[in-house]
């Protein structure tokens, strides 16, 4: 076997104490997941390989479930499908009695055929046709109206079908997040979604039930979910003030950060992002500061995705060769690209190796095995020398990852599932030549 030759270069050292940016980095190997081997996963199911933890969830949920309910009595959580829709993912939501959050017909299917009563399905988004309005209708969901011509379309469809309908509406407000995400929903300072109330007040076969506002993603202000709830219960208020109708439900989205790191942000997650306590506090001082009487508390839901599902996915990667690039840095090419880690244009993913490696570490620049310049895992990362075939083990990459991934030069690969007995079951099959031509027609005249 030949022997590798990389061409030497000189690493300044720094004798001494440690200076102000801090000591040497030391990279501890992530050998195992959930007590299995990454060298017994990948030589069962391949590499790339994406790993999720069912342990993991379950635990995420029901602490997020207990730190609301020990501050607001009355609380649902609905899990987010666009945040990972993989049907073993939604099946652990749902046992731990989460209802459904879909934001297209073909997630709204996918929920009904999972299971999910029509009643606990939230359907949320700017697209709805008329059939799958008329299917939400008939299956006694909540539908969260977008718009007003999503407004006209529902009276139209409930008076010819001669129906009631449940509805709510999405609020857009000023919370101090910018920018605002005014695209979705009516507008709460303009007075055009109290306009929209009115109008649903006045139709014949729609009932208002709740209000429904979200108000970005990874968001790290305790505070702007106090005000976002704090103008939702004064909207309740009022409508229970001038109309006599009492809300059944307030929901508050998602949006909670994870704890991966920000691209541009200096301090690590884990000390920038508040706790879930800080959220729940926030909120619920929100609503009980209208002091409802106990029988006029609005059900609180939560569509929370990210913040539940980002610590519990892995990817393990190998490495596919190590370069210089022209300037000297160094770089390693591994078999996991952007294709299927999105998440990497916006989060410095930690990212550690499989294996014991020497002490000596390197600034690296991490790439992706697809031929655009634009995969690129990590523009500079603390990597010590690697060795091809060695692996690496990218975490928090639970959400997202899983729905946003695209089949581009490289197809996707396998994804595995821990369980809580420690066994482990495949979920998705990787993709293979006949799955991608499956689709395809040859015209005649090309045969």
């Amino acid at each position: 076997m030949a022997k590798r030759y990389e061409k030497p270069v000189i690493t300044r050292h720094q004798s001494g104490l440690m200076n102000k940016i801090g000591a040497a980095p030391l990279i501890a190997p992530r050998t195992e997941i959930d007590g299995i081997p990454v060298t017994k996963l990948v030589e069962e199911f391949g590499s790339p390989l994406f790993v999720l933890s069912e342990k993991k969830m379950r635990q995420n949920q029901r602490n997020f479930y207990r730190v609301f309910k020990t501050r607001y009595p009355k609380v649902q959580f609905a899990w987010s499908y666009k945040t990972n829709y993989l049907n073993a993912v939604c099946k652990v939501f749902h046992s731990e009695n989460s209802w459904a959050e879909v934001v297209s017909e073909f997630e709204y299917d996918k929920a009904l055929r999972l299971g999910v009563s029509g009643d606990h399905i939230i359907f949320n988004g700017p697209d709805k046709s008329d059939e799958a309005l008329l299917k939400a209708v008939r299956n006694h969901s909540k539908i969260h109206i977008d718009h007003f011509d999503e407004l006209y379309s529902l009276i139209e469809i409930t008076e010819r079908e001669n129906i009631q309908a449940d509805v709510a509406i999405r609020i857009n407000m000023d919370t101090g997040i910018y920018p605002l995400w005014d695209r979705f929903g009516f507008n709460y300072e303009n007075g055009e979604a109290w306009q929209a109330i009115k109008r649903i007040i006045a139709a014949k076969h729609l009932n208002l039930t709740g209000l429904h506002t979200h108000i970005g993603t990874y968001i790290m202000s305790a505070d702007a979910y106090k005000i976002a709830a704090t103008k939702l219960a004064g909207l309740m208020k009022s409508i229970r003030d001038e109309f006599n109708i009492l809300l059944e439900y307030l929901d508050l989205g998602g949006g909670f950060a994870s704890n991966n790191t920000l691209l541009g942000q200096y301090l690590p997650a884990e000390q920038m992002v508040p706790g879930i306590e800080q959220f729940a506090d926030a909120i619920s001082a929100g609503i009980f500061e209208f002091n409802f009487r106990n029988d006029e508390l609005p059900l609180l839901i939560l569509e929370t995705g990210r913040a539940l599902v980002d610590d519990t996915g892995f990817l393990i990667s190998s490495v596919l060769a190590n370069k210089r690039l022209s300037t000297g840095k160094k770089a390693v090419i591994i078999d996991a690209g952007v294709n299927i880690l999105f998440t990497s244009f916006w989060y410095k993913h930690k990212i550690q190796p499989a294996q014991e490696t020497g002490i000596h570490t390197e600034d690296t620049a991490l790439y992706g095995p697809l031929c655009m310049n634009i995969d690129c895992v990590r523009e500079s990362i603390v990597l010590p020398s690697l060795n091809k075939g060695d692996k690496l083990v990218i975490e928090y990459v639970g959400a997202y990852d899983m729905t946003q991934w695209m089949q581009f030069i490289a197809m996707r690969p396998n994804v595995v599932m821990i369980m809580e007995d420690g066994k482990v079951e495949l979920i998705r099959k990787s993709e293979n030549l006949d799955y991608l031509l499956d689709r395809e027609v040859m015209p005649e005249q090309l045969k």
